[in-house]
């Protein structure tokens, strides 16, 4: 009697990459549909929030004392904000959403929440792309002091809401309190989340207590990483990783713990 031969690596990759992809596809025509704008409202969504912001602080002539301009600042702040925030928010319904899905043998819950992560980081990255060419083009934002800085803390960002939608978007599966806390909680993080400020300019206590927040780090890198010394930034590279880190760990095992229960 023959053995079944073990699938390779690349099978399996490949096997990875068509499920990832046909979810994709799906989830951008259920979303967005065939008509119209269709995908591009994923990248227009985001670019409309942040240049809804940016215009409502130049009109109002929103002064924050320092020497960076003000959609500069509005644009840093809002887009990777939208970023954990959307990902984490859309990730909530997941599972529930596309249940019949996972009677596929190679479509597993994981497939399913890293395909509204991708989604969403890859819409507010475009977004952040091509607002930050529209406004330097026409001389409203300066180009970025060093770019491989704001690469790596946009990188940063996007582990943070990749691993916050994991811890999220499985937690919701095993009760619908955690989407309803998620709700509020994100509410309260907003304004926290330094879109709208820089460290320096609170006071020593309230420093402390916002550094405490992970996406803040991001934010802060970010700022110094587009306008260099204009301002002093206070990060800390090491516990946002190591904080993205346990989020990442905590979410891959809730995952894991919710593939074993979850309920057709």
């Amino acid at each position: 009697m023959a053995r079944a031969s073990t699938p390779s690596l690349l099978h399996c990759l490949g096997i990875q990459r068509r499920v990832l992809h046909a979810l994709l596809m799906r989830e951008i025509i259920t979303r967005f549909g065939r008509e119209n704008l269709g995908v591009l409202w994923l990248v227009g969504e985001p670019m409309l929030f942040t240049l809804g912001v940016a215009t409502l602080w130049t009109i109002s002539e929103i002064h924050h004392g320092s020497g960076m301009p003000i959609v500069a600042f509005a644009v840093t702040g809002y887009s990777s904000v939208l970023m954990w925030r959307n990902s984490a928010t859309r990730s909530t319904g997941a599972v529930a959403q596309n249940k019949p899905l996972l009677f596929h043998r190679n479509v597993q819950i994981i497939d399913v929440l890293l395909t509204r992560i991708v989604l969403e980081v890859g819409g507010a990255t475009c977004s952040f792309i091509v607002l930050s060419f529209f406004f330097i083009f026409f001389g409203l934002m300066p180009t970025p002091v060093d770019l491989l800085e704001v690469i790596f803390a946009w990188i940063m960002l996007a582990w943070f809401g990749g691993s916050l939608a994991l811890l999220m978007g499985a937690g919701t599966a095993f009760s619908e309190i955690v989407e309803r806390l998620w709700g509020p909680a994100s509410y309260l993080l907003f304004p926290l989340s330094g879109a709208a400020f820089m460290v320096d300019w609170l006071p020593v206590d309230m420093q402390k207590f916002v550094l405490l927040l992970p996406m803040v780090h991001g934010v802060e890198m970010l700022r110094e990483g587009y306008f260099g010394n204009v301002v002093l930034t206070h990060y800390n590279v090491g516990y946002m990783a190591w904080c993205c880190l346990v989020l990442s760990l905590a979410g891959l095992y809730v995952v894991h713990q919710v593939s074993r229960r979850v309920e057709f």
